[in-house]
């Protein structure tokens, strides 16, 4: 009895769906997109972001030995993001430092011998064993007379003043000798500094793209750290619509689908994509509106027309249910139905939508098609009604009807 129950059951809600189905397709009828008179609002798809976002890279290479916490930990102003390992870099300026003892042992060697030279010339010493192996004093008042008198083949100055040169030439080669040890310090703390990154501002991270463990290039981006107190949408605007944005202007939008306020434009990029032809403006949302870095919004910008003020419009009904973007199925002259992606612009009242793009007056398109269908499906009955020669708003409303 259970098993029969649930067939039973199985097939009346089959029965209902297939009823419900027919009846939808039966519903479902060709009209004209018409026209109307209003003032037309643009209606932009948006991004919240953070007032200020840096993303983090690695600078030296390495393996990762801590990072601050998952996505959403807070972190105060020059606080540790990450850190990689150093070990080897300490290990090597331990190494320099040693140098550097060596280098500073021997500038002070190098002067001591140069203060000697100066204050004790060697080419004058009575005490150094003479050229000839004789007593000191006897080299002094004959030998070095006799050679210079005589053989012309010995000068005490210019001996003198070569030991100088020698002396101060020893001096500059241990300043030089010390000054390259300390650069190599200096570099090594340098990298030393650079093992670990710190939070240039009050935030939160938005994006961990690492883990302890992990190994590391120099130029790997690691960590997205971004300023959430302040939030500001993003938007890239078409080129005919900046003209009319101006700095600090407000502007009504939504955010997630239900929160309705007002945005305050506070910059507009001085140059447009090449390739899209947009300009991305970004815009302050009040402190008090809840938000979350990564949340979809719609901006209504003004569109300013030239002549009269007409726009295109739809019901909501010919809007394609379950579509993640804004589409209808338009019918071509050969009798079958194309899917078409459409802009919204701002609503109409009376249940119609303005299409900003994607439509010209005077096409056809079919309303309230049932959900699921696509490109090809046509209504089982077409209404004579529908013709393609009516494109004001009187005759779309009498069909609609």
């Amino acid at each position: 009895m259970g098993n029969k129950n649930i067939l039973r059951r199985g097939f009346t809600a089959a029965l209902l769906a297939g009823l419900v189905s027919s009846w939808a397709a039966q519903a479902a009828e060709i009209i004209p997109v018409g026209t109307t008179g209003s003032s037309s609002n643009a209606v932009l798809g948006s991004t919240v972001i953070p007032y200020k976002e840096v993303t983090l890279s690695a600078q030296i290479p390495g393996v990762v030995k801590y990072v601050a916490g998952a996505v959403g930990t807070s972190l105060p102003q020059g606080g540790v993001v990450f850190q990689v390992d150093d070990s080897q870099l300490r290990a090597k300026r331990s190494a320099v430092v040693a140098q550097i003892s060596q280098a500073q042992a021997g500038v002070t060697n190098a002067q001591s011998q140069y203060y000697r030279e100066l204050a004790s010339p060697r080419s004058k010493d009575v005490g150094a064993m003479p050229g000839f192996a004789m007593p000191s004093m006897f080299d002094q008042l004959a030998v070095r007379p006799f050679a210079k008198s005589f053989m012309g083949n010995y000068d005490s100055d210019a001996i003198r003043q070569a030991d100088l040169s020698n002396a101060t030439a020893n001096v500059s080669q241990a300043q030089s000798q010390l000054q390259q040890a300390n650069a190599q310090l200096q570099e090594i703390d340098a990298s030393l500094r650079d093992a670990s990154a710190y939070a240039p501002f009050e935030g939160i991270i938005m994006e961990k793209m690492v883990e302890v463990g992990d190994t590391v290039q120099p130029g790997q981006p690691l960590v997205k750290f971004g300023y959430v107190k302040y939030k500001r949408l993003q938007a890239d605007v078409p080129a005919g619509l900046v003209g009319s944005l101006k700095q600090d202007m407000l502007v009504p939008a939504r955010i997630d689908g239900s929160t309705h306020t007002s945005v305050r434009v506070s910059e507009i990029y001085p140059v447009a994509d090449a390739s899209r032809h947009t300009v991305t403006v970004k815009f302050d949302i009040p402190m008090e509106i809840s938000t979350a870095p990564g949340m979809y919004a719609e901006i209504y910008l003004p569109e300013s027309k030239r002549g009269d003020s007409q726009v295109i419009t739809v019901p909501n009904s010919a809007l394609l249910k379950g579509s993640s973007l804004p589409a209808v199925l338009v019918v071509k002259a050969d009798n079958t139905s194309e899917l078409r992606m459409v802009r919204l612009g701002s609503s109409q009242g009376d249940d119609r939508v303005e299409i900003v793009s994607g439509l010209t007056a005077g096409e056809r398109i079919i309303d309230s098609p049932p959900v699921g269908v696509s490109s090809g499906w046509m209504p089982p009955e077409s209404r004579s009604a529908a013709t393609p020669d009516a494109t004001n708003s009187g005759d779309n409303n009498a069909s609609h009807k």
